[in-house]
């Protein structure tokens, strides 16, 4: 396949009615039309709803696309997982469900060339389709990580869609396995704040450069979401944080 410039990561977990609406479909069919190439990497994260053999069968018969099958460690440990196989020149991880298309990477990827080190997507100018509780759940987590963590100029932290230099990558995942000892094994769903805000808080600390920059997103429903219980796991989470940093676990 020759030296890859781009590496798509999509976590999975339970997605099959995403897949069979196509979206592994309209992911291939926008990277084979780059002129660049592309590796996409599939985390499943110990589906028990037959996703497994639905992107084993895909990943057969389009070779840019590999499978890897993780433990049930939830959306961090299989985005981690990816991203540190992945070899691609810049490395994206987003969501099965391509709320932010895949097409959107064109937004972000200029950005390299100006310096940055991690690029981020911003869904703060637009959240279409998204309930009110979901809507409360954001302002509240800018409240929070803002009290709590302490991040700062970013305005978005939650986007599931943000790419990282090769280099740049390895090392903050790498770190974050660490932090986490590999990530522990969970039962049931669990959608959670705390990764993604580590991640940039860690990023920071490590004096990266990272770029936020809008772009389309339509919110799309999943029975995954509960707005109390996802609120206080990501309370939770923002605290473990503010602990391990009084710590100095993040150097």
């Amino acid at each position: 396949m020759g030296k890859i410039f781009l590496s798509v990561v999509i976590p999975s977990y339970n997605e099959r009615a995403n897949l069979q609406k196509g979206v592994l479909d309209k992911v291939e069919h926008y990277l084979s039309n780059q002129k660049y190439s592309w590796e996409v990497i599939v985390v499943d994260d110990g589906s028990t709803d037959g996703s497994v053999d639905f992107v084993e069968e895909f990943s057969k018969e389009n070779p840019h696309f590999k499978l890897i099958k993780n433990n049930h460690l939830g959306k961090a440990g299989a985005v981690t997982r990816g991203m540190l196989e992945a070899v691609g020149e810049y490395i994206l991880f987003t969501d099965t469900d391509q709320a932010t298309p895949i097409e959107e990477i064109n937004k972000l990827l200029p950005y390299f060339n100006k310096g940055f080190d991690i690029v981020i997507g911003s869904r703060s100018s637009q959240r279409r389709g998204a309930p009110w509780t979901r809507l409360v759940m954001a302002k509240g987590m800018v409240i929070l990580r803002t009290i709590i963590v302490g991040i700062s100029g970013i305005s978005d932290t939650q986007c599931g869609f943000k790419a990282f230099r090769h280099d740049v990558a390895r090392k903050l995942f790498e770190k974050i396995n660490k932090i986490n000892k590999g990530f522990s094994e969970i039962s049931g769903s669990r959608v959670s704040a705390g990764f993604d805000v580590e991640l940039l808080y860690l990023a920071q600390r490590m004096k990266y450069k990272i770029k936020e920059v809008p772009v389309n997103w339509l919110y799309v429903e999943t029975r995954r979401v509960s707005p109390l219980k996802d609120s206080i796991d990501g309370l939770i989470d923002l605290i473990k944080i503010k602990i391990n940093s009084i710590k100095g676990i993040y150097g």
